[in-house]
């Protein structure tokens, strides 16, 4: 991937990735990636990092009423000053929902399309929020582009027929790279991904790292319900669990295929109790690194705080 920067007067650089197959239902591999120069422009505001999150008690209760005083970041062992502070959950919701369609998982496909459709209905709101459906066996494909309609991304997940190996990684890479992150600026919408699958990937061009890398570039919080009824934990599953922890997510793993509906309304419910949190990293860096931060209450140990774990700068 061929990629450069422009720095603008505002202190915001313009980034242009070409990519090839933009338009395309299936996403490009790797390797033709940069054989094809369809530049792809968003823009990426450097000065500010966006931190969405939750925090819980120890009991799994939202905790909803802290202040702006309440928290402290910490990066590379240095305070940071938090600049903008709300603890609303109203901002636009950019919503991906990755569904296995691989045989692994026949036996509870229907099941699982019948919550998945019942989820967007709910959490979504028409006009305003967006979502899109990107299903994964063998590869990775685009079943609904970003629509506001939820009735429509239900016909889409409806549609799906299971069947071939298990590309996760891939359908990942695509939908933080391709979709989520288009939508400018950052910090005015909520991107979240959900992921059903058993967690166990043996199609995808991408690894595994480099599918969290286009997440955390593109702000995504990383949701999974686990398709796993074996009650084993699978290296599937901690994949999964790997995903939504460095990416302030949660991943949940029902006993059962009927308690997939109840997965999918403890993450509606988490995304109405997040708090969002600005800050201008001192010193700003434009190295292309990643940069581990730590976001903790100040004065409540006894309270969870679920955060992605860093971000990557950008690279001049």
């Amino acid at each position: 991937m061929k990629c450069r920067a422009l720095l603008l007067a505002t202190g915001v650089f313009s980034i242009v990735v070409w990519a090839a197959g933009q338009g395309a239902t299936s996403p490009p591999k790797p390797d033709a990636a940069a054989q094809d120069d369809v530049p792809t422009r968003f823009s990426l505001d450097v000065t500010r990092v966006n931190m969405l999150f939750t925090v819980m008690d120890k009991k799994g209760r939202f905790v909803t009423d802290l202040r702006k005083d309440d928290f402290e970041i910490i990066e590379g062992k240095k305070p940071q000053v938090i600049q903008e502070f709300s603890a609303e959950s109203d901002l636009p919701l950019r919503l991906g929902i990755l569904i296995d369609t691989s045989n692994s998982i026949r036996d509870r496909f229907r099941f699982e399309q019948e919550a998945a459709a019942e989820f967007l209905k709910s959490v979504m709101h028409p006009k305003v929020d967006k979502g899109l459906v990107v299903s994964f066996d063998t590869r990775a494909e685009l079943v609904s582009d970003l629509i506001d309609d939820p009735y429509k991304l239900e016909t889409a997940i409806q549609s799906l027929r299971p069947g071939g190996g298990t590309a996760l990684y891939d359908a990942l890479f695509f939908a933080c790279r391709d979709k989520l992150a288009q939508d400018q600026p950052r910090h005015k919408f909520r991107r979240a991904v959900v992921i059903v699958s058993d967690g166990d990937d043996n199609q995808s061009q991408y690894t595994r790292d480099q599918a969290l890398e286009m997440a955390q570039k593109a702000d995504v919080v990383i949701y999974a319900i686990s398709t796993n009824v074996t009650h084993v934990d699978t290296e599937g599953d901690k994949v999964l669990k790997y995903f939504t922890h460095e990416t302030g997510g949660r991943a949940f793993f029902p006993f059962k295929v009927e308690d997939l509906e109840q997965s999918f309304e403890n993450i509606a419910n988490e995304l109405r109790h997040q708090y969002i949190i600005l800050y201008r990293p001192e010193p700003l860096k434009t190295d292309g690194l990643f940069h581990p931060v730590e976001l903790r209450v100040k004065a409540r140990k006894d309270l969870i705080v679920r955060a992605r774990q860093g971000y990557y700068a950008p690279k001049m």
